[in-house]
């Protein structure tokens, strides 16, 4: 009940910040981004539109891909004139698909850019069930394993652009509380709706996906460690607004349940806080491996923070982009049944 009327009020945790604190109002501290190139996905609309349109304010050169160069040129065109001086760069890029990511990466390292920070915010709940060109769930697909392809094509450049700048360089993992609504194996239930589609629940896929977004933290943020890389990576939820992401499920339900909730909805202002906090501040120097509410740390599932569980997905994910989802989805099954 306290941490309800906390929420409610705004009232700020260890960090200064709470609810009610606004992208704007985080980034106050961070002074000039001007030295900064910031990749953000999903950025051509709700939170990440707002987190670029900041970040793009405070001198941050941003890159955004989009699946839609129409809806991304217009998202540019909003921030340059409101920001005149703004650099924006739209490229394409289906995270659904793990060769678009590929061809992504090479355009973005043709340009001969630094990258300092990596903003992994798109997402996509959809209620009727896909498969991906490359043979996984399409929630799946979008929210997790184009993002675990993209960090890991982009890390070499993040480490370099780290030590030639001496800047701290910052993977962002934009995932959700409903996370913790999942805990059961991961590898099974992708296997099972990515190969039967009566198995398939919307809900259920997307909060397996959002756990993977949060596991992918826990492993990266070791394996940086292990490599003495100057760059770190935390994961956060923004909280509850209506963005894009619901387009899917429009309707007078929709709409009813979200009247009734507004009172717990947050601006996107709102929305787009803890990302730029944990993006830009000062404060999160070093912090790394991390979960993030409200602009303050919290707590992540157990099943999340499982160090054995993230190394296996891990892996999973590597036999995928290697050897193609059948090979992953096979070599499951057979340690599944020699174990």
């Amino acid at each position: 009940m306290l941490e309800t009327i906390k929420y409610l009020i705004g009232w700020p945790g260890p960090s200064g910040f709470g609810s009610k604190s606004t992208a704007e109002q985080v980034t106050k501290t961070s002074g000039e981004l001007r030295s900064v190139t910031a990749i953000i996905t999903g950025g051509t609309s709700g939170i990440g539109a707002e987190t670029a349109r900041v970040l793009a304010s405070r001198g941050a050169r941003v890159i955004l891909p989009a699946r839609s160069m129409k809806n991304a040129e217009e998202t540019k065109d909003r921030i340059v004139t409101e920001c005149p001086e703004a650099e924006i760069i739209v490229m394409k890029l289906d995270l659904s698909s793990l060769n678009s990511v590929s061809n992504f990466v090479d355009r973005f390292h043709s340009l001969g850019f630094p990258l300092h920070l990596l903003i992994n915010n798109a997402g996509k709940f959809a209620e009727e069930r896909a498969i991906s060109e490359d043979g996984v769930e399409m929630t799946f697909a979008t929210n997790y394993l184009g993002h675990f392809l993209l960090t890991k094509l982009l890390m070499k450049t993040m480490i370099e652009t780290a030590e030639k700048s001496g800047i701290q360089g910052r993977i962002v993992n934009v995932t959700s509380a409903v996370h913790k609504w999942f805990t059961d194996d991961i590898i099974s239930y992708l296997a099972l709706i990515s190969h039967n589609k009566s198995h398939f629940d919307a809900t259920r896929a997307y909060t397996l996906s959002k756990l993977a977004n949060v596991l992918h933290t826990t492993e990266l943020a070791c394996r940086l460690k292990q490599m003495d890389a100057n760059v770190t990576v935390n994961c956060l939820h923004p909280g509850v607004v209506r963005t894009r992401l619901t387009r899917e499920r429009d309707g007078f339900l929709t709409d009813l349940v979200f009247f009734l909730a507004s009172k717990l909805l947050k601006t996107l202002p709102q929305a787009a806080a803890t990302t730029c906090y944990v993006a830009t501040h000062p404060r999160l120097f070093n912090v790394s491996g991390k979960y993030f509410i409200d602009c303050n740390e919290a707590s992540s599932s157990k099943l999340g923070s499982n160090s054995i569980e993230a190394s296996r997905l891990w892996d999973f994910s590597e036999h995928i982009i290697s050897k193609g989802s059948k090979a992953a989805f096979d070599q499951f099954n057979h340690n599944h049944l020699e174990f």
